[in-house]
């Protein structure tokens, strides 16, 4: 969960991934960090708990930051910031 003190970022875009299973939650919203400059924040909304593991390991792994987390009614909402794949290239 988000410390209700900081501000809540700027959300950029949003990936509906609710219904599909690993990997494609995984998969759509490293497609959408790729598109963002760096610093721009991406939510994914998902219903497979598998993305409890699996978007803070992809985060770690790809050098994105995971801004937030949050689990509500069965769907689960992450906020993260990206690397800044597109001003790279």
């Amino acid at each position: 969960m988000s410390d209700p003190k900081s501000p809540t970022p700027l959300v950029a875009d949003t990936v509906d991934a609710t219904g599909l299973k690993c990997p494609e939650p995984v998969m759509m919203l490293r497609n959408a960090l790729r598109n963002v400059d760096a610093g721009v924040c991406i939510k994914l909304v998902a219903t497979d708990p598998s993305t409890l593991r699996d978007i803070p390991t992809m985060c770690r792994f790809m050098h994105h930051q995971l801004v937030s987390e949050a689990t509500q009614d069965g769907c689960y909402e992450f906020i993260v910031s990206a690397r800044g794949a597109k001003s790279q290239s």
